[in-house]
Protein backbone atom coordinates (compact mmCIF):
# COMPACT_ATOMS: atom_id res chain seq x y z
CA UNK A 1 0.00 0.00 0.00
CA UNK A 2 3.11 2.19 0.85
CA UNK A 3 4.70 1.68 -2.93
CA UNK A 4 1.01 2.50 -4.71
CA UNK A 5 0.65 5.91 -2.63
CA UNK A 6 4.06 6.63 -3.48
CA UNK A 7 3.44 5.89 -6.88
CA UNK A 8 0.42 7.99 -7.26
CA UNK A 9 2.21 10.62 -5.29
CA UNK A 10 4.97 10.70 -8.27
CA UNK A 11 1.44 10.60 -10.88
CA UNK A 12 -0.24 13.52 -9.17
CA UNK A 13 3.27 15.47 -9.23
CA UNK A 14 3.24 14.79 -13.34
CA UNK A 15 -0.14 15.57 -13.69
CA UNK A 16 -0.77 18.55 -12.21
CA UNK A 17 1.69 20.21 -13.64
CA UNK A 18 0.47 23.54 -15.92
CA UNK A 19 1.86 22.14 -18.73
CA UNK A 20 0.12 18.52 -18.12
CA UNK A 21 -3.31 20.67 -16.98
CA UNK A 22 -3.73 22.03 -19.95
CA UNK A 23 -2.95 19.56 -22.23
CA UNK A 24 -6.03 17.53 -20.63
CA UNK A 25 -8.19 20.13 -20.16
CA UNK A 26 -7.45 20.22 -23.90
CA UNK A 27 -7.27 16.57 -24.74
CA UNK A 28 -11.38 16.29 -22.86
CA UNK A 29 -13.02 19.38 -24.14
CA UNK A 30 -11.70 18.19 -27.65
CA UNK A 31 -12.58 14.80 -26.71
CA UNK A 32 -16.01 16.31 -25.49
CA UNK A 33 -16.66 18.21 -28.75
CA UNK A 34 -15.74 15.28 -31.32
CA UNK A 35 -18.36 13.04 -28.70
CA UNK A 36 -21.24 15.72 -29.73
CA UNK A 37 -21.15 15.96 -33.24
CA UNK A 38 -22.26 12.60 -34.49
CA UNK A 39 -19.84 10.41 -37.39
CA UNK A 40 -16.70 11.65 -36.15
CA UNK A 41 -15.31 9.85 -33.52
CA UNK A 42 -12.30 9.71 -31.18
CA UNK A 43 -10.80 7.12 -33.80
CA UNK A 44 -10.68 9.18 -36.61
CA UNK A 45 -9.73 12.15 -34.03
CA UNK A 46 -7.16 10.84 -32.46
CA UNK A 47 -5.69 9.25 -35.98
CA UNK A 48 -5.69 12.80 -37.16
CA UNK A 49 -3.39 14.32 -34.18
CA UNK A 50 -0.75 11.08 -34.30
CA UNK A 51 1.58 13.41 -36.30
CA UNK A 52 0.91 16.41 -33.44
CA UNK A 53 2.49 14.23 -31.21
CA UNK A 54 6.05 14.22 -32.34
CA UNK A 55 6.99 17.81 -31.16
CA UNK A 56 5.20 16.91 -27.70
CA UNK A 57 6.29 15.67 -24.18
CA UNK A 58 5.41 11.95 -24.33
CA UNK A 59 3.33 11.95 -20.91
CA UNK A 60 1.46 15.24 -22.83
CA UNK A 61 1.28 13.76 -25.46
CA UNK A 62 -0.46 10.24 -24.40
CA UNK A 63 -2.49 12.40 -21.33
CA UNK A 64 -4.26 14.85 -24.13
CA UNK A 65 -5.10 11.33 -26.28
CA UNK A 66 -6.40 9.45 -23.26
CA UNK A 67 -8.84 12.83 -22.75
CA UNK A 68 -9.88 12.51 -26.08
CA UNK A 69 -11.20 9.14 -25.85
CA UNK A 70 -12.81 8.86 -22.32
CA UNK A 71 -14.14 12.43 -22.95
CA UNK A 72 -15.71 11.46 -26.12
CA UNK A 73 -17.67 9.09 -24.10
CA UNK A 74 -18.98 12.03 -21.93
CA UNK A 75 -20.20 14.43 -25.42
CA UNK A 76 -22.10 11.35 -27.04
CA UNK A 77 -24.45 11.50 -24.51
CA UNK A 78 -25.34 15.03 -25.18
CA UNK A 79 -26.14 14.45 -29.01
CA UNK A 80 -28.05 11.19 -27.78
CA UNK A 81 -30.34 12.56 -25.62
CA UNK A 82 -30.63 15.83 -27.53
CA UNK A 83 -31.07 14.41 -31.02
CA UNK A 84 -31.96 10.88 -30.65
CA UNK A 85 -28.45 10.30 -32.45
CA UNK A 86 -25.51 8.91 -30.97
CA UNK A 87 -22.35 11.22 -31.02
CA UNK A 88 -20.16 8.28 -29.97
CA UNK A 89 -21.20 4.81 -30.75
CA UNK A 90 -21.18 3.65 -27.26
CA UNK A 91 -23.93 6.11 -26.66
CA UNK A 92 -26.36 4.49 -29.22
CA UNK A 93 -28.15 2.78 -26.27
CA UNK A 94 -28.62 6.00 -24.51
CA UNK A 95 -30.80 7.53 -26.85
CA UNK A 96 -33.29 4.59 -26.28
CA UNK A 97 -34.62 6.77 -23.07
CA UNK A 98 -32.76 9.77 -22.97
CA UNK A 99 -34.21 10.74 -26.03
CA UNK A 100 -37.58 10.25 -24.54
CA UNK A 101 -36.55 11.45 -21.22
CA UNK A 102 -36.10 15.17 -23.57
CA UNK A 103 -39.75 14.87 -25.17
CA UNK A 104 -41.19 14.73 -21.60
CA UNK A 105 -39.30 18.06 -21.06
CA UNK A 106 -36.20 16.12 -18.87
CA UNK A 107 -33.81 16.18 -20.71
CA UNK A 108 -31.87 18.24 -17.81
CA UNK A 109 -32.11 15.53 -15.82
CA UNK A 110 -30.92 12.73 -18.39
CA UNK A 111 -27.87 15.41 -19.01
CA UNK A 112 -27.22 15.55 -15.65
CA UNK A 113 -27.48 11.62 -14.11
CA UNK A 114 -25.28 11.02 -17.44
CA UNK A 115 -22.67 13.41 -16.50
CA UNK A 116 -22.30 12.10 -12.52
CA UNK A 117 -22.67 8.69 -13.45
CA UNK A 118 -19.86 9.34 -15.96
CA UNK A 119 -17.68 10.85 -13.42
CA UNK A 120 -18.33 7.94 -10.50
CA UNK A 121 -17.68 5.29 -13.08
CA UNK A 122 -14.44 7.06 -14.28
CA UNK A 123 -13.28 7.38 -10.83
CA UNK A 124 -13.71 4.20 -10.01
CA UNK A 125 -12.09 2.61 -13.16
CA UNK A 126 -8.78 4.64 -12.59
CA UNK A 127 -8.88 2.94 -9.13
CA UNK A 128 -9.11 -0.23 -10.87
CA UNK A 129 -6.09 0.58 -13.47
CA UNK A 130 -4.26 2.18 -10.13
CA UNK A 131 -5.02 -1.49 -8.22
CA UNK A 132 -4.32 -4.32 -10.75
CA UNK A 133 -2.09 -2.76 -13.21
CA UNK A 134 1.05 -3.09 -11.63
CA UNK A 135 0.49 -6.70 -10.68
CA UNK A 136 -0.79 -7.81 -13.68
CA UNK A 137 2.73 -5.79 -15.69
CA UNK A 138 4.83 -8.16 -13.17
CA UNK A 139 3.50 -11.02 -14.30
CA UNK A 140 3.34 -9.68 -17.87
CA UNK A 141 7.56 -9.87 -17.32
CA UNK A 142 7.54 -12.94 -17.30
CA UNK A 143 5.83 -13.78 -20.80
CA UNK A 144 8.09 -14.91 -23.56
CA UNK A 145 7.17 -15.05 -27.60
CA UNK A 146 5.42 -18.60 -27.11
CA UNK A 147 2.85 -16.58 -24.46
CA UNK A 148 2.43 -13.37 -26.15
CA UNK A 149 1.34 -15.19 -29.73
CA UNK A 150 -1.03 -17.06 -27.55
CA UNK A 151 -2.61 -14.10 -25.65
CA UNK A 152 -3.06 -12.28 -29.13
CA UNK A 153 -4.58 -15.13 -30.14
CA UNK A 154 -6.99 -14.89 -27.20
CA UNK A 155 -7.51 -11.57 -27.83
CA UNK A 156 -8.60 -11.95 -31.10
CA UNK A 157 -10.83 -14.57 -30.58
CA UNK A 158 -12.52 -12.59 -27.59
CA UNK A 159 -12.80 -9.91 -29.97
CA UNK A 160 -14.57 -11.83 -32.56
CA UNK A 161 -17.07 -13.30 -29.56
CA UNK A 162 -18.05 -10.13 -27.69
CA UNK A 163 -17.98 -8.19 -30.98
CA UNK A 164 -21.70 -6.77 -31.91
CA UNK A 165 -23.81 -8.39 -34.58
CA UNK A 166 -23.15 -11.92 -36.33
CA UNK A 167 -20.33 -14.17 -35.74
CA UNK A 168 -19.56 -15.01 -38.43
CA UNK A 169 -18.90 -11.41 -39.88
CA UNK A 170 -16.91 -10.69 -36.82
CA UNK A 171 -14.95 -13.72 -37.97
CA UNK A 172 -14.38 -12.53 -41.73
CA UNK A 173 -13.20 -9.13 -40.42
CA UNK A 174 -11.12 -10.31 -38.64
CA UNK A 175 -9.36 -12.45 -40.90
CA UNK A 176 -9.21 -9.66 -43.60
CA UNK A 177 -7.37 -7.48 -40.96
CA UNK A 178 -4.85 -10.58 -40.22
CA UNK A 179 -4.96 -11.24 -44.10
CA UNK A 180 -4.05 -6.83 -44.66
CA UNK A 181 -1.45 -7.04 -41.42
CA UNK A 182 1.01 -8.83 -44.28
CA UNK A 183 1.05 -6.29 -46.84
CA UNK A 184 4.64 -5.27 -47.08
CA UNK A 185 7.83 -6.55 -46.08
CA UNK A 186 8.73 -10.08 -44.31
CA UNK A 187 9.61 -9.99 -41.23
CA UNK A 188 13.15 -11.99 -41.38
CA UNK A 189 13.60 -12.55 -44.82
CA UNK A 190 12.98 -8.70 -45.69
CA UNK A 191 11.12 -9.77 -48.98
CA UNK A 192 8.07 -7.79 -50.37
CA UNK A 193 5.45 -9.38 -50.03
CA UNK A 194 1.73 -8.72 -51.49
CA UNK A 195 2.08 -5.61 -52.41
CA UNK A 196 1.52 -6.06 -56.02
CA UNK A 197 4.56 -4.14 -57.28
CA UNK A 198 2.94 -0.65 -55.69
CA UNK A 199 6.46 0.62 -53.92
CA UNK A 200 4.28 2.84 -51.44
CA UNK A 201 2.79 -0.71 -49.90
CA UNK A 202 6.70 -2.22 -49.75
CA UNK A 203 6.53 -0.63 -45.77
CA UNK A 204 2.64 -2.24 -45.23
CA UNK A 205 -0.68 -0.54 -45.08
CA UNK A 206 -1.10 2.61 -42.87
CA UNK A 207 -2.65 2.24 -39.86
CA UNK A 208 -3.49 5.86 -39.40
CA UNK A 209 -5.10 5.91 -43.28
CA UNK A 210 -7.05 2.77 -42.58
CA UNK A 211 -7.93 4.65 -39.19
CA UNK A 212 -9.29 7.45 -40.38
CA UNK A 213 -10.93 6.33 -43.65
CA UNK A 214 -12.97 3.47 -41.90
CA UNK A 215 -14.06 5.47 -38.66
CA UNK A 216 -13.68 8.84 -40.47
CA UNK A 217 -14.82 9.31 -44.10
CA UNK A 218 -17.01 6.07 -43.69
CA UNK A 219 -19.29 7.48 -40.98
CA UNK A 220 -19.18 10.72 -42.07
CA UNK A 221 -20.56 9.45 -45.31
CA UNK A 222 -23.16 7.01 -43.15
CA UNK A 223 -24.77 10.24 -41.39
CA UNK A 224 -25.08 12.38 -44.23
CA UNK A 225 -27.17 9.49 -46.15
CA UNK A 226 -28.89 9.16 -43.10
CA UNK A 227 -30.13 12.10 -42.45
CA UNK A 228 -30.80 13.35 -46.06
CA UNK A 229 -33.03 10.43 -46.28
CA UNK A 230 -34.67 10.96 -42.27
CA UNK A 231 -34.72 14.69 -42.86
CA UNK A 232 -33.43 17.68 -40.24
CA UNK A 233 -34.01 16.37 -36.79
CA UNK A 234 -35.68 17.97 -34.03
CA UNK A 235 -33.10 19.31 -31.21
CA UNK A 236 -34.90 19.92 -27.51
CA UNK A 237 -33.13 23.59 -26.87
CA UNK A 238 -35.73 25.25 -25.17
CA UNK A 239 -36.23 22.56 -22.62
CA UNK A 240 -33.00 21.70 -21.24
CA UNK A 241 -33.16 23.06 -17.16
CA UNK A 242 -32.23 21.74 -13.85
CA UNK A 243 -29.65 20.00 -14.96
CA UNK A 244 -28.83 18.30 -11.07
CA UNK A 245 -31.55 15.33 -10.96
CA UNK A 246 -33.74 15.16 -8.10
CA UNK A 247 -33.31 13.19 -5.26
CA UNK A 248 -35.59 10.26 -5.94
CA UNK A 249 -33.45 10.24 -8.96
CA UNK A 250 -30.58 9.92 -7.70
CA UNK A 251 -32.17 6.89 -5.73
CA UNK A 252 -33.62 5.31 -8.99
CA UNK A 253 -30.00 5.83 -10.17
CA UNK A 254 -27.63 4.36 -7.53
CA UNK A 255 -28.26 0.78 -8.48
CA UNK A 256 -27.85 1.40 -11.76
CA UNK A 257 -24.73 3.50 -11.53
CA UNK A 258 -22.80 1.13 -9.58
CA UNK A 259 -23.91 -2.32 -11.82
CA UNK A 260 -23.14 -0.05 -14.75
CA UNK A 261 -19.37 0.82 -13.64
CA UNK A 262 -18.98 -2.83 -12.76
CA UNK A 263 -19.55 -3.83 -15.94
CA UNK A 264 -17.78 -1.53 -17.49
CA UNK A 265 -14.37 -2.26 -15.95
CA UNK A 266 -14.87 -5.66 -16.07
CA UNK A 267 -15.57 -5.89 -19.88
CA UNK A 268 -13.20 -2.72 -20.94
CA UNK A 269 -10.40 -5.14 -19.85
CA UNK A 270 -11.44 -7.96 -22.60
CA UNK A 271 -10.05 -7.43 -26.19
CA UNK A 272 -12.84 -5.92 -28.44
CA UNK A 273 -14.98 -5.27 -25.40
CA UNK A 274 -14.77 -1.97 -24.14
CA UNK A 275 -17.26 1.04 -24.34
CA UNK A 276 -19.25 -0.46 -26.49
CA UNK A 277 -20.20 -3.54 -24.76
CA UNK A 278 -20.68 -2.37 -22.09
CA UNK A 279 -23.00 0.02 -22.79
CA UNK A 280 -25.21 -2.67 -24.30
CA UNK A 281 -24.79 -5.17 -21.52
CA UNK A 282 -25.55 -2.51 -18.47
CA UNK A 283 -28.53 -1.77 -20.58
CA UNK A 284 -29.85 -5.38 -21.15
CA UNK A 285 -29.26 -6.04 -17.31
CA UNK A 286 -31.20 -2.96 -16.26
CA UNK A 287 -34.41 -4.14 -17.86
CA UNK A 288 -33.36 -7.28 -16.45
CA UNK A 289 -33.54 -6.42 -13.04
CA UNK A 290 -36.27 -3.73 -12.64
CA UNK A 291 -39.42 -4.33 -11.72
CA UNK A 292 -40.74 -1.76 -14.57
CA UNK A 293 -39.32 -2.76 -17.56
CA UNK A 294 -42.05 -1.71 -19.59
CA UNK A 295 -40.77 1.95 -18.64
CA UNK A 296 -37.62 0.98 -20.37
CA UNK A 297 -37.55 3.04 -23.91
CA UNK A 298 -40.10 5.32 -22.50
CA UNK A 299 -37.66 7.33 -20.67
CA UNK A 300 -36.22 5.36 -17.56
CA UNK A 301 -33.63 7.48 -15.97
CA UNK A 302 -31.77 4.49 -15.30
CA UNK A 303 -31.58 3.48 -19.06
CA UNK A 304 -29.16 6.58 -19.38
CA UNK A 305 -28.09 6.08 -15.83
CA UNK A 306 -26.30 2.86 -16.71
CA UNK A 307 -24.95 2.73 -19.76
CA UNK A 308 -23.38 5.86 -19.72
CA UNK A 309 -21.66 4.76 -16.59
CA UNK A 310 -20.83 1.70 -18.26
CA UNK A 311 -19.49 3.11 -21.45
CA UNK A 312 -17.09 5.73 -19.36
CA UNK A 313 -15.88 3.13 -17.10
CA UNK A 314 -15.17 0.75 -20.34
CA UNK A 315 -13.00 3.29 -22.14
CA UNK A 316 -10.91 3.80 -18.65
CA UNK A 317 -10.67 0.22 -18.00
CA UNK A 318 -9.58 -0.54 -21.76
CA UNK A 319 -6.10 1.07 -20.89
CA UNK A 320 -5.07 -1.96 -18.54
CA UNK A 321 -3.97 -4.08 -21.10
CA UNK A 322 -2.42 -1.14 -23.25
CA UNK A 323 -0.21 -0.23 -20.26
CA UNK A 324 0.23 -3.45 -19.14
CA UNK A 325 0.74 -6.04 -21.91
CA UNK A 326 1.00 -3.81 -24.99
CA UNK A 327 -1.88 -5.34 -26.37
CA UNK A 328 -4.76 -2.90 -27.56
CA UNK A 329 -8.28 -3.74 -27.09
CA UNK A 330 -10.07 -1.45 -29.17
CA UNK A 331 -8.91 0.67 -32.08
CA UNK A 332 -8.30 3.66 -30.26
CA UNK A 333 -5.65 1.75 -27.74
CA UNK A 334 -4.18 0.63 -30.94
CA UNK A 335 -3.65 4.42 -32.26
CA UNK A 336 -2.14 4.99 -28.29
CA UNK A 337 0.20 2.22 -29.37
CA UNK A 338 1.42 4.63 -32.28
CA UNK A 339 1.29 7.36 -30.11
CA UNK A 340 3.34 5.88 -27.62
CA UNK A 341 6.00 4.37 -30.06
CA UNK A 342 6.11 7.95 -32.30
CA UNK A 343 7.92 9.14 -28.99
CA UNK A 344 10.35 5.95 -28.91
CA UNK A 345 8.42 4.00 -25.82
CA UNK A 346 7.66 0.08 -26.61
CA UNK A 347 5.03 -0.30 -25.17
CA UNK A 348 4.37 -3.27 -22.67
CA UNK A 349 4.62 -4.34 -18.78
CA UNK A 350 8.45 -2.44 -19.35
CA UNK A 351 7.07 1.58 -19.31
CA UNK A 352 5.69 0.51 -15.46
CA UNK A 353 9.56 0.16 -14.46
CA UNK A 354 11.20 2.54 -16.94
CA UNK A 355 8.78 4.73 -17.34
CA UNK A 356 6.92 5.35 -14.17
CA UNK A 357 6.13 8.89 -14.61
CA UNK A 358 4.13 8.12 -17.67
CA UNK A 359 2.49 5.32 -16.14
CA UNK A 360 1.45 7.24 -12.87
CA UNK A 361 1.14 10.59 -14.39
CA UNK A 362 -1.10 8.90 -17.24
CA UNK A 363 -3.28 6.97 -14.19
CA UNK A 364 -3.69 10.18 -12.33
CA UNK A 365 -4.50 12.37 -14.95
CA UNK A 366 -7.75 10.25 -15.11
CA UNK A 367 -8.86 11.81 -12.36
CA UNK A 368 -7.99 15.34 -13.08
CA UNK A 369 -9.61 14.58 -16.55
CA UNK A 370 -13.41 13.41 -15.20
CA UNK A 371 -13.39 16.15 -12.80
CA UNK A 372 -12.62 18.44 -15.15
CA UNK A 373 -15.34 17.08 -17.65
CA UNK A 374 -18.01 16.98 -14.72
CA UNK A 375 -17.17 20.61 -13.89
CA UNK A 376 -17.10 21.95 -16.83
CA UNK A 377 -19.62 19.94 -19.47
CA UNK A 378 -22.93 20.81 -17.89
CA UNK A 379 -22.09 24.74 -17.76
CA UNK A 380 -21.30 24.53 -21.28
CA UNK A 381 -24.88 22.16 -22.07
CA UNK A 382 -25.96 25.42 -23.83
CA UNK A 383 -22.32 25.67 -25.89
CA UNK A 384 -22.80 22.39 -27.42
CA UNK A 385 -26.59 23.03 -27.95
CA UNK A 386 -25.79 25.70 -29.94
CA UNK A 387 -22.90 23.83 -32.22
CA UNK A 388 -25.91 20.94 -32.63
CA UNK A 389 -27.91 23.87 -34.70
CA UNK A 390 -25.54 24.15 -37.08
CA UNK A 391 -25.63 22.32 -40.14
CA UNK A 392 -23.86 19.12 -40.90
CA UNK A 393 -23.06 20.63 -44.92
CA UNK A 394 -21.00 23.28 -43.15
CA UNK A 395 -19.32 21.27 -40.68
CA UNK A 396 -18.42 17.97 -42.67
CA UNK A 397 -16.56 19.48 -45.24
CA UNK A 398 -14.38 21.65 -42.98
CA UNK A 399 -14.11 18.45 -40.69
CA UNK A 400 -12.59 16.19 -44.44
CA UNK A 401 -10.48 18.96 -44.82
CA UNK A 402 -8.50 18.62 -41.30
CA UNK A 403 -8.74 14.79 -41.62
CA UNK A 404 -7.39 15.53 -45.42
CA UNK A 405 -4.31 17.88 -43.82
CA UNK A 406 -3.42 15.47 -41.14
CA UNK A 407 -2.82 12.55 -43.13
CA UNK A 408 -1.18 14.34 -45.89
CA UNK A 409 1.40 15.52 -43.00
CA UNK A 410 2.09 12.20 -41.87
CA UNK A 411 4.14 11.10 -44.84
CA UNK A 412 3.96 14.15 -47.01
CA UNK A 413 2.15 12.04 -49.53
CA UNK A 414 -0.70 12.04 -51.65
CA UNK A 415 -0.95 8.36 -51.20
CA UNK A 416 -1.94 8.43 -47.92
CA UNK A 417 -4.87 10.52 -48.82
CA UNK A 418 -6.13 8.51 -51.54
CA UNK A 419 -5.73 5.21 -49.71
CA UNK A 420 -7.54 7.20 -46.63
CA UNK A 421 -10.71 7.93 -49.37
CA UNK A 422 -10.63 4.21 -50.35
CA UNK A 423 -11.05 3.07 -46.92
CA UNK A 424 -13.71 5.69 -46.39
CA UNK A 425 -15.74 4.15 -49.23
CA UNK A 426 -14.67 0.59 -47.33
CA UNK A 427 -15.96 1.92 -44.64
CA UNK A 428 -19.47 2.53 -45.43
CA UNK A 429 -19.59 -0.55 -47.29
CA UNK A 430 -18.95 -2.22 -43.52
CA UNK A 431 -21.60 -0.44 -42.15
CA UNK A 432 -24.02 -1.16 -45.10
CA UNK A 433 -23.06 -4.88 -44.51
CA UNK A 434 -23.32 -4.49 -40.65
CA UNK A 435 -19.85 -5.55 -40.63
CA UNK A 436 -18.13 -4.27 -36.83
CA UNK A 437 -15.30 -2.89 -38.20
CA UNK A 438 -13.58 -2.90 -34.54
CA UNK A 439 -12.20 -6.68 -35.09
CA UNK A 440 -10.85 -5.92 -38.45
CA UNK A 441 -8.74 -3.38 -37.02
CA UNK A 442 -7.56 -5.05 -33.93
CA UNK A 443 -6.70 -8.27 -36.87
CA UNK A 444 -4.57 -5.29 -38.93
CA UNK A 445 -2.77 -4.23 -35.69
CA UNK A 446 -1.99 -7.46 -33.75
CA UNK A 447 -1.33 -9.19 -37.00
CA UNK A 448 2.29 -8.73 -37.66
CA UNK A 449 2.59 -9.22 -33.90
CA UNK A 450 1.27 -12.00 -34.20
CA UNK A 451 3.71 -13.42 -36.57
CA UNK A 452 6.37 -11.68 -35.09
CA UNK A 453 6.12 -13.48 -31.51
CA UNK A 454 5.30 -17.02 -33.59
CA UNK A 455 8.48 -16.64 -35.73
CA UNK A 456 10.76 -15.97 -32.50
CA UNK A 457 8.85 -18.75 -30.78
CA UNK A 458 9.51 -21.05 -33.22
CA UNK A 459 13.14 -20.35 -33.82
CA UNK A 460 13.84 -21.02 -29.93
CA UNK A 461 12.15 -23.69 -30.03
CA UNK A 462 14.15 -25.12 -33.49
CA UNK A 463 11.13 -25.53 -35.22
CA UNK A 464 8.46 -27.66 -32.89
CA UNK A 465 5.08 -26.20 -32.03
CA UNK A 466 4.95 -28.31 -29.50
CA UNK A 467 6.10 -25.35 -27.44
CA UNK A 468 2.85 -23.22 -27.50
CA UNK A 469 1.48 -26.07 -25.70
CA UNK A 470 4.16 -27.18 -23.10
CA UNK A 471 4.63 -23.60 -21.38
CA UNK A 472 1.87 -24.07 -18.83
CA UNK A 473 0.50 -19.72 -19.19
CA UNK A 474 0.48 -19.96 -23.52
CA UNK A 475 -1.46 -23.26 -22.91
CA UNK A 476 -3.64 -21.83 -20.63
CA UNK A 477 -4.72 -18.93 -23.01
CA UNK A 478 -5.02 -21.11 -26.20
CA UNK A 479 -7.22 -23.32 -23.87
CA UNK A 480 -9.46 -20.71 -22.90
CA UNK A 481 -9.09 -19.14 -26.82
CA UNK A 482 -10.47 -22.68 -28.33
CA UNK A 483 -13.41 -23.29 -25.19
CA UNK A 484 -14.83 -19.55 -25.90
CA UNK A 485 -15.12 -20.41 -29.80
CA UNK A 486 -16.64 -23.95 -28.73
CA UNK A 487 -19.14 -22.44 -26.32
CA UNK A 488 -20.30 -19.60 -28.35
CA UNK A 489 -20.42 -21.52 -31.61
CA UNK A 490 -23.57 -23.75 -29.29
CA UNK A 491 -26.73 -22.10 -31.11
CA UNK A 492 -28.03 -21.48 -27.66
CA UNK A 493 -24.52 -19.16 -26.70
CA UNK A 494 -25.12 -17.82 -30.07
CA UNK A 495 -28.48 -16.53 -29.22
CA UNK A 496 -28.22 -15.11 -26.03
CA UNK A 497 -25.21 -13.25 -27.50
CA UNK A 498 -26.96 -11.50 -30.25
CA UNK A 499 -29.86 -10.75 -27.48
CA UNK A 500 -26.73 -9.01 -25.39
CA UNK A 501 -26.91 -6.27 -28.42
CA UNK A 502 -30.63 -5.88 -29.03
CA UNK A 503 -32.16 -3.16 -26.89
CA UNK A 504 -35.86 -3.22 -27.89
Amino acid sequence: MEGLIANLALGFGVALSFQNILYCLGGVLLGTLIGVLPGIGPVATIAMLLPVTFTLPPVSALIMLAGIYYGAQYGGSTTAILVNLPGEVSSVVTCLDGYQMARQGRAGPALGISAIGSFIAGCVATVVIALFAPPLAEVALKFGPAEYFSLMVLGLVGATVLAHGSLVKAIAMVLLGLLLGLVGTDVNSGVARFNFSIPELSDGIGFVGVAMGVFGFGEIILNLETQAKGGPREIFTKKVSNLLPSLQDFKDCAGSIARGTVLGCALGILPGGGALLASFAAYTLEKKVSKNQANFGKGAIQGVAAPESANNAGAQASFIPLLTLGIPSNPVMALMIGAMMIQGIAPGPQVMTERAELFWGMIASMWVGNLMLVVLNLPMIGLWIKLLTVPYRYLYPAIIVFMCVGIYSLSNSPWDVMMTAMWGIGGYIFARLECEPAPLMLGFILGPLMEENLRRAMLLSRGDPIVFFTRPISAGMLAVAALLLLIVLAPAIRQKREEAFVAD
